[in-house]
């Protein structure tokens, strides 16, 4: 199957997005590691790592791939462009494992290829890009009833999480933040792929910016996107970066898959064959992700498996720690910024 010109433009888009998007989560947890050793975490609610340089690379590094991003969406279909995340998760598992020490094993590496072998798949057999005139037809597109009870659902079960879920576990279950983060992420997406295309328009020659649905489009990108940012830090600095980057991937690409078949009505005209190997490319990267999560503990002695598993209940520090028995029969453990945390055996919590 031959790819479109705008299926085209809108890959190269998406490849270069994922590159810059995967580097910037290793980027920014360097900072998030470093802020945190002079003020409160972000994963408890602190803001220092504004203050940490590192941090604002790493954010400027994911700005530059979401503006690529944002472009890709402008040429192609989001069933095409969102499952290209895959990447993004390759990058950031490849540098966590040769910059923050993050364990990398031969499933692991198994895990990647199989995202590529997906997205290969995906790629063959994406829809082409609807053709639209103006921000109106999309605005028509996002006000169809059932978008709305998309948009509406998707908004009670952020606010639901927001309010009820994170005071209460926000800091022992990663699905939490990253449910925030997925929800409103996917409406983000659509927003976004509006706004790429009225500006596309402009600069073809028909002003779009003087359409109120533009702007409409807009605040929608920039209220989705500042959540999404605010609860993608607290999941970073919380958990595991091998653990947030797929589950992230796999929820927010799901979301917005299911938000652009039902806005843009992405399978309509395409064969059943066509969908299905669509599907299995998914399903194949999904695979791909899962491997990817599950290895990360692989290799772990007994006693650092504990460790992991204490820090992903009470998650304290994301610095290298050190080990040791006191007299009274409790685990000494001092990370390098100086935090020490004493473990009770199981049997003398009675």
């Amino acid at each position: 199957m031959t790819i479109s010109s705008n299926n085209h433009k809108g890959l190269i888009l998406a490849i270069g997005s994922s590159v810059f998007i995967g580097s910037s989560f290793i980027i920014k947890k360097k900072g998030l590691k470093r802020a945190s050793s002079s003020g409160v975490r972000a994963g408890v609610g602190g803001h220092s790592y504004l203050y940490e340089p590192l941090w604002w690379v790493g954010m400027l590094t994911m700005i530059i791939g979401e503006m690529a991003n944002f472009a890709a969406y402008a040429f192609a279909p989001a069933v095409l462009v969102t499952p290209l995340g895959a990447l993004s998760i390759i990058v950031s598992a490849i540098l966590a494992h040769a910059i923050l020490k993050e364990q990398l094993h031969n499933l692991g590496i198994l895990g990647c290829i199989l995202c590529i072998v997906g997205s290969i798949t995906i790629i063959l057999h994406a829809p082409r890009e609807q053709e639209m005139t103006s921000v109106k037809e999309v605005w028509q597109a996002a006000t169809q009833p059932g978008f709305l009870l998309y948009a509406l659902a998707v908004i009670g079960v952020v606010f639901i999480l927001k309010f009820q879920f994170v005071p209460l576990y926000g800091q022992t279950h990663v699905m939490v933040y990253i449910g925030i983060c997925s929800l409103m992420g996917s409406l983000s997406v659509m927003s976004v792929k509006a706004l790429g295309i009225a500006i596309k328009l402009t600069f073809q020659g028909t002003n779009q910016l003087i359409y109120p649905e533009t702007w409409a489009f807009s605040a929608v990108v920039a209220t989705c996107i500042v959540m999404q940012m605010n609860y993608l830090n607290k999941a970073l600095d919380t958990f595991n970066t091998a653990v947030v980057s797929p589950i992230y991937y796999v929820m927010f690409t799901s979301l917005t898959i299911l938000a652009s078949v039902i806005m843009f009505k992405d399978w309509k005209g395409q064969n059943p064959a066509a969908i299905a190997s669509e599907l299995c490319g998914f399903l194949t990267i999904l695979s791909g992700t899962f491997l990817l999560h599950v290895t990360k503990d692989l290799g772990e002695t007994p006693l650092a498996s504990s460790i992991n598993k204490y820090r992903g209940i009470y998650p304290v520090a994301h610095s290298p720690l050190f080990v040791g028995m006191e007299s009274n029969g409790h685990l000494e453990v001092d990370n390098l910024e100086g935090e020490e945390i004493s473990l009770c055996p199981i049997d003398c919590r009675s």
